[in-house]
């Protein structure tokens, strides 16, 4: 699970490094960080033209944008619905 910000393409500036880019698809493309591998863009100019989708996580602050729908559900694993009712852990769960 991810969580994704969306914006117009012309608003968002890379001001450190270049990422690397990856053709999913005709016209869908992954960015990345070419160092540690980390997801940060994804953008399909026909299915999202003019508009870029950020990977959330990898703001300084991710708390500064939160959540605010639940999209592509139609494709979700089944057990995706009810995850928030999951036991949490701040780190690891006990080790038994």
């Amino acid at each position: 699970m991810v969580g994704w910000t969306m914006y117009p393409h012309d608003a968002v500036k890379v001001t450190k490094g270049t990422p690397r880019v990856y053709a999913l698809s005709e016209h869908g493309r992954r960015h990345f960080c070419p160092d540690c591998g980390t997801g940060l863009f994804y953008d399909n100019a026909k299915t999202l033209p003019g508009l870029i989708d950020i990977q959330s996580a990898t703001y300084d602050d991710p708390d500064a944008v939160p959540a605010q729908v639940h999209i592509q559900v139609a494709d979700r694993i089944g057990w995706m619905k009810n995850v928030h009712e999951l036991p949490a852990f701040d780190r690891y769960p006990p080790q038994s």
